[in-house]
């Protein structure tokens, strides 16, 4: 029996990118300043938690020995005491930009050499023909926002007027987006989808990586508020992925969260969605059982960066992160002799940090399995070294991209 799980913590990122001066985020470090708040007691919010970051079930597995491969520096607080056959290391984006395709695709395998298109930050920021062609093609009145803006605060500045007029509200970020907000009833769920599918082509020629769903609920600015209903629409992949490889030899697949998404569900057998981070992790836990010799369980717990990340909410991450932790002893229970469980991200979000933007950090790498040796996988030059290490481990010839650290931590029993 041979089985892999890949748990993505979105935006867990640990600091220390070579190139994090490009984006304009040296210094920039999630798991870091997190655990700097907790310590300080910034973190601290009646009713949620209190004190130092408390995560020992990952601390177990590696992720301070992660942390402090990526940038040196020690994290303070809990256990440090590693599992017998837990393994830990970091990995260094190789992809241009800092968002979720990128890191998620050079995860699997496939690092993106390309450089994605970006709407400038301007008002408008959206091409004039563009803007016809959404309103003719998507057959609304026309669009409001036109900008780059943060999520929530854009409902709350147009949504009375959305509801009013009918027009969806368009913005993007620094990221490669365009994103599409409309009310779940007064626009309409479906009808959100089915414009998203007109814009999707209508960006193509653009190169932008995803046109994404946005739908809330409320009726006042007071009351708006985000559904759990986001669907993103991706660019398809240019070359195959390790899920590709894997669904090609007759593998299972199972995407938990908004992995299908992301690589436009190609190379997925089966999706698997919930709202919030421990409904996933229910998901998750319900894969872990389905899955069968020579399959893969690949998982995304997206809360850590739509809900605290890109909201500059470190109490709130802190307490998810905690959240995660003391759930994560039900996967271990979970893993059986040949399998392989790895805790990664995909890029960083410092909530510390300025802006609402995704943070250019490197990641970490952690995880066990029964009959592992583990150890040290040191600092890896992509994020596709996971990608590779997991087709080793489930029998798949080399791909392209990529190096296993599979002889460093595989069964020398």
């Amino acid at each position: 029996m041979a089985r892999a799980f890949l748990f993505v913590l979105d935006s867990f990122g640990i600091g220390g990118a070579a190139d994090a001066e490009r984006y304009g985020d040296t210094g920039s470090n999630t798991f870091g300043h997190i655990a700097e708040s907790c310590a300080q007691g910034r973190a601290d919010r009646e009713g949620l938690r209190s004190g130092p970051l408390l995560v020992p079930n990952m601390l177990s597995l590696g992720l301070g020995d992660a942390a402090e491969t990526a940038t040196g520096l020690t994290i303070e607080g809990g256990t440090r005491v590693r599992l017998a056959r837990a393994f830990h290391g970091a990995a260094q984006e190789i992809s241009s930009g800092k968002d979720t395709p990128s890191g998620h695709w050079e995860i699997a395998g496939l690092p993106v050499r390309f450089d994605w298109g970006y709407f400038p930050d301007t008002l408008p920021t959206f091409p004039a023909q563009l803007t016809a062609a959404m309103i003719r093609e998507g057959k609304v009145p026309g669009i409001l926002g036109n900008c780059h803006a943060p999520g929530t605060e854009i409902i709350e500045r147009f949504g009375e007027e959305h509801i009013r007029t009918g027009m969806p509200i368009c913005y993007t970020s620094v990221d490669s987006v365009l994103q599409i907000a409309a009310h779940e009833e007064h626009f309409g769920l479906e009808r959100l989808y089915e414009f998203c599918k007109v814009i999707r082509r209508l960006v193509d020629p653009l190169n932008i990586g995803r046109v994404i769903a946005r739908p809330f609920v409320g009726e006042t600015a007071a009351t708006f508020s985000r559904t759990h209903n986001r669907r993103d629409y991706a660019v398809p992949p240019p070359e195959p992925t390790l899920l590709d490889r894997l669904t090609e030899r007759g593998s299972q697949v199972i995407a938990v969260g908004k992995i299908g998404d992301i690589f436009a569900h190609r190379g997925i057998t089966e999706t698997r969605k919930a709202a919030g981070n421990m409904a996933m992790f229910d998901k998750a836990l319900g894969a872990m059982d389905d899955a069968g010799d020579g399959d893969l369980v690949f998982a995304n717990f997206v809360d850590f960066d739509t809900d605290y990340g890109h909201r500059r909410d470190v109490a709130g991450y802190a307490a998810a992160l905690e959240a995660f932790d003391r759930r994560l002893p039900e996967a271990l229970a979970r893993l059986k002799h040949g399998d392989l469980l790895i805790l990664t991200a995909d890029h960083g979000n410092d909530p510390t940090w300025r802006g609402t933007d995704h943070t250019r950090e490197r990641i970490p790498v952690f995880g066990t399995g029964p009959g592992l040796h583990g150890g040290d996988i040191g600092l890896r030059a992509t994020f596709a070294d996971i990608g590779e290490t997991v087709a080793e481990h489930l029998g798949l010839a080399r791909g392209r991209h990529g190096t296993s650290f599979y002889p460093v931590i595989g069964d020398h029993a």
